[in-house]
């Protein structure tokens, strides 16, 4: 990993920890601009997003995420939350069962036993 990409998000999260959410965006952006698809800075970005009052570029963020691993459950999750922040309640339960569909994957690897996830709509979104 490139110490500069790695010293630009760790910045990031001390300032997103500062609640200086702009300030976080700025490092997240930087780091970004060194490894564009690194997902952990993306993540990063798009919370720092979300707390700042930034929702479309969250949720733009997020859905690049989707992209390029539509198997990571946590911008799924993340992507629910934006939405629902943004009022997008259907898209919100939408995403939030993928996740939950993900996750119940995952598990069954390890507990082949785990019972599936309810359908969307079947947890409350809270709004």
């Amino acid at each position: 990993m490139s110490e500069e990409r790695k010293d630009y998000y760790l910045k990031g999260l001390a300032l997103f920890g500062e609640d200086k959410h702009g300030e976080a965006i700025v490092a997240y952006e930087k780091a970004l601009e060194i490894s564009p698809d690194w997902t952990d800075a993306m993540h990063a970005l798009a919370m720092a997003h979300m707390h700042h009052g930034t929702l479309d570029e969250a949720i733009r963020i997020g859905e690049a995420i989707t992209k390029i691993d539509a198997s990571d459950a946590f911008a799924h999750t993340s992507l629910s939350m934006f939405y629902q922040r943004k009022g997008m309640i259907e898209e919100a339960e939408t995403e939030s069962a993928k996740a939950r569909m993900i996750s119940w994957k995952e598990e069954l690897k390890q507990n082949p036993d785990a019972r599936p996830p309810g359908p969307a709509g079947s947890m409350d979104v809270i709004q």
